[in-house]
């Protein structure tokens, strides 16, 4: 028989036959590895050493889209800010692991991205179009060299801050099937503090989003997937050109999933639309119907610290009167020429910062905080000055008050105001303090006691300039007066401490030199 095979040449062809079914069986294998080796997860990345989840409340890009490295792909909402988290590889947005509105935690998958999808899509046709000329056969393995074209990466949703674990997603920048480039917003999660813009870690194509408008996120949970090889021309041409190619082989059957993803994301659009216009129904006079709005993450958390803060801390609070007279007159006389040489306005805050850090020379428990059963004193002063945005109060920190005048204090609290007012103060912006400055003043609060801020010991709490009477070396006079409150945890600072403090600093507003001397 085998002399039989020899004689025909029967034996060379079934040789023939096996070498082309192994190297077709090898390039199948290889073709899977690829695919494994270029599709990449993304993890939620870390956003601050106490939080560790978020709401992921947008996705900047689609699945199908691509997705550059640092793009922002995806934004994060926290308990203090809205969190922008930029793909951390470029490529195909292949999957996403959280909707709009999941909660997504830090270190969980975020998204699959196909980091090939830059230029792989385009290189390996032409690479796979001379193979099934030779031989029919050989056409098979070809088929699957075409699924490495799509590299899944996964991106997850970004830490955010130290106390952010989750927030609510509230906003996706790019849809599923849209490109994305690195470091581009791709969406927005609102926190208990600021919203987070979160922008993508990876380019490519959107391929599926992990969570929906309105949905929370945690820190580290699937945000999006992405296929990384996708491109910006690309994105709606490749769907054309994948779908001859599960007729060749199985494999290729994986292929069309990130086309069924765009239907969520659809689905997910008219969430937000229902809740912003929940809460944009104006009330009707004579109209008895209650409306019900869902609290934001921003809301319940200063609803949660507030009451912790009056749980934890033995709160009291000391007043005094403020004559603003010399302060007024201070700040009338140079506010213009302050405006024309470095372009701040100039107000009452900067001093009551400057006041109160030397201050807290003479008396540095204001400046300390209680630590399990020891007390941390701070060297240096960080200021938190209460500034109020449409969703709620945000305490943005001056750092470093100790060392600064008071132009540097103002010049410090203009530009915290911009960034408060433009929804863009950052987790950093708030981090620390070690001292609140409240200025209730400023919305016409007569006379209040501020809450602290935990973990710090003391706020001080500003109000309404008034004109009121008052006796001057024996005489009635007219002066502008402000009432002063401080609010401190009498567990860390007696009474005394607490009243020389405030003494302190009305000595240093009603004689502005002594600001100025640091005397």
């Amino acid at each position: 028989m085998l002399k039989q095979l020899l004689s025909t040449g029967r034996i060379g062809f079934v040789q023939s036959a096996a070498r082309r079914t192994t190297a077709g069986a090898g390039a199948r294998v290889a073709a899977m590895q690829m695919r494994f080796l270029t599709e990449k997860l993304v993890k939620t990345p870390p956003m601050a050493d106490s939080i560790t989840e978020g709401t992921l409340t947008k996705w900047h890009k689609a699945v199908g889209e691509f997705v550059a490295r640092d793009e922002p792909i995806a934004t994060i909402e926290t308990d203090k800010v809205d969190v922008t988290v930029n793909s951390a590889e470029s490529g195909t947005v292949l999957e996403y692991f959280a909707k709009e509105g999941d909660t997504v935690m830090v270190g969980s998958n975020l998204f699959k991205v196909d980091v090939d999808g830059v230029a792989g899509a385009a290189a390996s046709k032409p690479a796979s179009a001379p193979t099934p000329t030779p031989t029919p056969a050989a056409a098979a393995p070809a088929a699957p060299a075409a699924t490495g074209e799509v590299k899944e990466v996964i991106v997850k949703t970004p830490p955010m801050a130290d106390s952010i674990t989750e927030g609510t997603l509230t906003k996706w920048h790019k849809s599923v099937g849209e490109y994305v480039a690195r470091d581009e917003p791709i969406a927005t999660i609102e926190t208990d503090k600021v919203d987070v813009t979160v922008n993508s870690a990876e380019s490519g194509i959107i391929l599926e989003a992990f969570a929906k408008e309105g949905e929370t996120v945690s820190v580290g949970s699937n945000l999006f997937k992405v296929n990384v090889n996708g491109s910006p021309s690309g994105a709606s041409a490749s769907a054309p050109a994948a779908a001859p190619t599960p007729k060749a082989a199985a494999p290729k059957a994986a292929t069309p999933a990130p086309a069924s993803a765009p239907k969520p994301a659809a689905a997910a659009a008219p969430a937000p639309a229902a809740k912003t216009a929940a809460a944009n129904v104006p009330a009707q006079v004579g109209n008895r119907v209650e409306r019900r709005v869902k609290m934001t993450r921003m809301r319940k958390t200063i609803s949660s610290r507030l009451k912790e803060s009056q749980n934890t801390a033995a709160s009291l609070t000391t007043f005094n009167e403020i004559d603003m007279s010399n302060l007024i007159e201070f700040r009338s006389k140079y506010k213009d020429a302050v405006m024309d040489k470095h372009g701040v306005k100039m107000g009452f805050m900067g001093a009551f910062i400057k006041a109160s850090a030397q201050a807290m020379k003479d008396v540095p428990e204001i400046n300390a905080r209680i630590e399990g059963d020891e007390i941390v004193y701070s060297d240096f002063v960080d200021i938190s000055v209460a500034v109020a945005t449409p969703k709620g109060l945000v305490t943005p920190v001056v750092r470093n008050c100790e060392n600064m005048s008071i132009l540097d204090c103002e010049k410090e609290i203009s530009a915290l105001g911009a960034k408060a007012k433009a929804n863009g103060i950052t987790i950093e912006d708030l981090a620390g303090g070690t001292f609140t400055i409240s200025n209730g003043g400023v919305f016409g609060s007569l006379y209040g006691t501020p809450i602290i801020n935990q973990p710090q010991s003391a706020i001080l709490g500003m109000h309404a300039t008034k004109d009121r009477a008052v006796v001057v070396n024996g005489q009635v006079v007219v002066r502008p007066m402000m009432y002063v409150a401080l609010t401190y945890d009498h567990r860390l600072i007696d009474g005394r401490e607490a009243v020389t403090f405030l003494v302190r600093v009305k000595e240093l507003i009603e004689d502005p030199r002594r600001l100025l001397l640091e005397i």
